[in-house]
């Protein structure tokens, strides 16, 4: 039995080790490229969130906590780790898994996705949401590089700095889009990743969090 035949709900992910983790991100990323090279899909967006998937679900409690995917086409890690491993092998065909998060197909899916730069916005309405209600839970939105560019994500964090909700926005700054990103955004970025001082600090703190792994693994 491989690791990833044991994980039939995200909380599974609680009884795996450092090491164990490692082992399922390899099986997933096999497990990618065997269904998307018969049943097509894509394979690169969803190789590039292997590790950042099994992060989320093992600090976060979904369906409860929300994960909000943008645009949607990097799921599929998610969806494995989900309770969808074993109907995998039907994504994208008739009458099984979508290509996209389907609110009717898991409740751990907590948006619609099919179009770029909504997960910000969707985000921040679960969290108002929330809170009106006087939960709480965890709201994530995950968005890329490109996505990033667009301006609901702009009118979405601009309203999310505003409003101070409990909210968290991840940027999966990774240098991929349909067609080159453009714009003072993409400079931006672009600073940062070749700024010097990034690169010192990003490597102190993967030093740090290296050398305490095994006491909070």
């Amino acid at each position: 039995m491989t690791l990833l035949d044991k994980i039939n709900d995200p909380l599974d992910l609680q009884k795996l080790d450092k090491e164990e983790l490692t082992a399922l991100c390899k099986e997933i990323r096999t497990l990618l490229v065997e269904i998307t090279a018969k049943n097509g899909g894509h394979l690169a967006p969803n190789l590039g969130v292997v590790e950042l998937t099994v992060a989320l679900h093992k600090v976060f409690r979904t369906p409860r906590d929300k994960i909000v995917w943008d645009v949607g086409h990097q799921s599929y890690v998610h969806k494995i780790l989900t309770g969808r491993r074993d109907a995998f092998p039907t994504l994208r065909q008739y009458q099984g898994l979508c290509g996209f998060p389907k609110r009717s197909e898991s409740p751990h899916d907590a948006f619609g996705t099919g179009h770029s730069s909504t997960s910000v916005s969707a985000a921040l309405g679960m969290a108002c949401a929330r809170d009106l209600a006087g939960d709480d839970y965890n709201v994530v939105a995950v968005i890329g590089d490109g996505a990033l560019t667009g301006g609901e994500a702009m009118e979405g964090l601009n309203n999310a700095g505003d409003l101070h909700k409990k909210l968290l926005v991840i940027l999966n700054d990774n240098e991929m889009s349909i067609a080159k990103n453009v714009g003072a955004i993409s400079e931006y970025l672009y600073a940062i990743r070749t700024d010097p001082t990034y690169s010192k600090v990003k490597n102190e703190a993967e030093a740090i969090l290296k050398s305490i792994a095994p006491s909070i693994g």
